[in-house]
């Protein structure tokens, strides 16, 4: 029975041990441990709302190459058509001057549609490129924020490399 019921001085013991351990870690580990998870949890609210800024201006963009791409058609059917228009009114010694302006406009629109184009594609590219190399960045920080993480990881580069 003496091994079930553990003696009142051993119950003492314990309890003061518990409570001086209690206070200890209640003095110097909650802090820091809370503030770590306060912080943690601040940068996870910055990328949630980068990435849904960033989603929202990729749609903004998308919308406005389309209405752009929209214009431009019209713009190509208006002036199809008025190139049409003409070339049927002239005689035929005009018809070669209004093919040639018609070819004329048709290629600078159609440069003008291109230039637009890839200058959204570049422009949505850096966009994409910037932040991916934040988020590597941010990766590659925290991976290698640990002196001893670090050191083990370039050992095992260095063991991984074959000498010729």
């Amino acid at each position: 029975m003496e091994l079930l019921l553990p003696g009142l001085g051993l119950i003492v013991w314990t309890l003061i041990a518990f409570v001086i351990v209690f206070l200890i870690l209640k003095a110097f580990a909650w802090k820091p441990i809370l503030k770590g998870l306060k912080d943690r949890e601040e940068s996870i609210a910055e990328s949630i709302s980068s990435a849904q800024k960033v989603k929202a201006e990729m749609a903004q963009l998308k919308s406005e190459n389309e209405a752009l791409l929209a214009k431009a058609r019209e713009e190509r059917a208006t002036l199809l058509k008025e190139a049409k228009d003409t070339a049927d009114k002239m005689v035929s010694d005009a018809k070669d001057k209004a093919k040639a302006e018609y070819d004329r406009i048709l290629a600078d629109a159609q440069a003008a549609i291109t230039q637009q184009k890839n200058a959204a594609i570049t422009d949505v590219k850096n966009q994409v490129g910037t932040l991916v190399i934040e988020v590597a960045e941010k990766v590659l920080r925290k991976e290698l924020a640990n002196k001893a993480e670090q050191e083990s990881y370039i050992k095992q580069l260095a063991d991984g490399v074959k000498l010729n």
